[in-house]
């Protein structure tokens, strides 16, 4: 299982869900919006991408792939955490 987390700097939501990640077994990249190669890397994402009421993408997005698929898209540590004990 591998991830991307995309996000932006200063978001207090990015960082909650990066020190999550920290403590679980998976393997992935973290794509900081700031940066051309990650938006060019989101737009990979965009059918399964969640959005808001106003149609703008939720960030952070964790993109939760097992070759090359894409298994799940998770937003807040909250997620992360109830998916992870589901699949233990």
């Amino acid at each position: 299982m591998e991830y991307f987390l995309f996000t932006y700097p200063n978001c207090s939501k990015c960082e909650e869900i990066k020190n999550y990640l920290g403590g679980a077994d998976l393997e992935g990249q973290e794509c900081n919006l700031v940066l051309k190669e990650s938006k060019l890397k989101i737009r990979e994402f965009l059918g399964c991408l969640k959005r808001d009421d106003k149609g703008a993408i939720i960030i952070p997005t964790l993109v939760l792939q097992e070759n090359g698929e894409v298994v799940t898209v998770l937003n807040n540590s909250k997620e992360l955490e109830d998916w992870l004990r589901s699949k233990a």
